[in-house]
């Protein structure tokens, strides 16, 4: 079902930033407002039409909701990309006070946790990918070899130092207990390419998109090599233990691109099968388990999540249409009907690395979307209450 005109769509999109400065949030997998839904986190930089370098600067920051649209700087990193951003967010431990995000120290990527009103902070010694729900560990990897591999992705303010290995032993996803700082190398990339090897693998290896499961008992992420002879890569999903036991390759039919953890034992995956195509896919962890989501109701990859709490519905965008127009999706898991909130504008000019993806969030009660979109002119975040399509009083 189409939800309202066109126009109206574009009125309900409220910029909760302005300039002269541009701003962003960065992925669709992170919540950006605190647990009481006053302030949210952005990302602010004075360009929006290059890549960045590994001189340049981004300031993270806090919008005051109930204040104006006010962006106010908190700190500045070189750890950034357009596509994450520095991986702020607010940590499950205290989501009204501590935020956490990437940076660089004595030329090594470094993870910083702060205290947003008191402006305490400490330093962990690697950089965090994804965090567990309840904040006390996370995940992180190599940013320098995904910005790489997959630039956009990673960062650029440090060398690569396994720039030319194809899939080292010494390199992979470090787990981080960021109570005490303790770091361990627990999945390396050569140990993945042993899982199903195959003769292509011997061009270059990466990991990306990591994400833990609801409880944090489990995570998951993606495995990535090149193509021979071809610009594209071939897409492995795993999941383990935080400790790196209990490896799983949950698919492993070529492409897997955006997902998300419905609970512990289950996750929805744009992915594709041979005997099926391109689809959302449900799996299920640790068996061969799996269905399709949507199957009239999706053609094209997206930025999917589930509703907070009863995980009913899903929230997902499309890539720019023929009129350079990116959708905004919700879909009812109970019903199979289709929402779609808005149509914007996403400029041609800005394609490729420096491209704005909606990355739509949901807020904690799962009656507002908040998203990315250069439909006005330039990077800003927008927000839309769809509190009436789920049925749902704001809080």
């Amino acid at each position: 079902m189409q939800w309202t005109s066109e126009v109206d769509q574009l009125e309900r999109a409220r910029a909760v930033t302005q300039g002269p400065g541009y701003h962003w949030f960065g992925y669709y997998d992170k919540c950006p407002w605190s647990a009481d839904g006053k302030l949210m986190l952005a990302m602010e930089v004075d360009f929006m039409d290059r890549p960045p370098t590994g001189e340049d600067s981004i300031r993270v920051g806090l919008i005051d909701l109930e204040a104006g649209r006010e962006f106010h700087p908190l700190d500045e990193t070189r750890a950034w990309c357009w596509q994450q951003g520095t991986m702020l967010q607010w940590l499950g431990s205290d989501p009204n006070r501590r935020i956490i995000y990437n940076s660089v120290e004595d030329g090594r990527y470094v993870a910083i946790i702060r205290d947003v009103h008191s402006g305490e902070t400490r330093t962990l010694p690697r950089p965090i990918y994804a965090v567990s729900p309840d904040g006390t560990q996370a995940v992180g990897l190599n940013f320098s070899r995904v910005a790489r591999t997959r630039p956009g992705y990673g960062y650029y303010a440090l060398p690569d130092p396994t720039e030319g290995e194809m899939h080292p032993d010494d390199d992979g996803i470090w787990w981080i207990d960021l109570q005490t700082g303790e770091t361990e190398l627990i999945v390396t990339l050569d140990q993945i390419v042993r899982i199903a090897y195959r003769q292509s693998m011997e061009n270059e290896n990466w990991f990306n998109h990591m994400q833990f499961c609801t409880d944090g008992s489990r995570f998951l992420w993606l495995h990535r090599w090149y193509r021979p002879g071809s610009p594209r890569w071939f897409t492995r999903m795993f999941t383990a233990r935080p400790d790196g036991s209990e490896i799983y390759l949950v698919a492993d039919d070529d492409m897997i691109s955006h997902f998300d953890w419905r609970d512990e034992t289950h996750i929805l995956a744009w992915a594709t099968h041979r005997q099926i195509g391109n689809r959302y896919f449900l799996y299920r962890d640790q068996t061969p388990w799996l269905e399709v989501v949507g199957d009239d109701v999706f053609t094209t990859d997206g930025h999917c999540s589930y509703s907070p709490g009863d995980r009913r519905y899903i929230l997902t965008d499309t890539y720019p249409d023929a009129q350079m127009k990116r959708t905004l999706v919700l879909y009812d898991t109970q019903t199979g009907q289709r929402a779609d909130i808005g149509r914007f504008l996403s400029p041609r000019r800005y394609s490729g690395e420096i491209r704005c993806d909606l990355h739509p969030r949901w807020n904690r009660d799962g009656t507002q979307v908040c998203f990315d979109s250069l439909h006005e002119g330039e990077r800003q975040l927008y927000v839309i209450d769809v509190s009436d399509i789920v049925g749902r009083d704001p809080a």
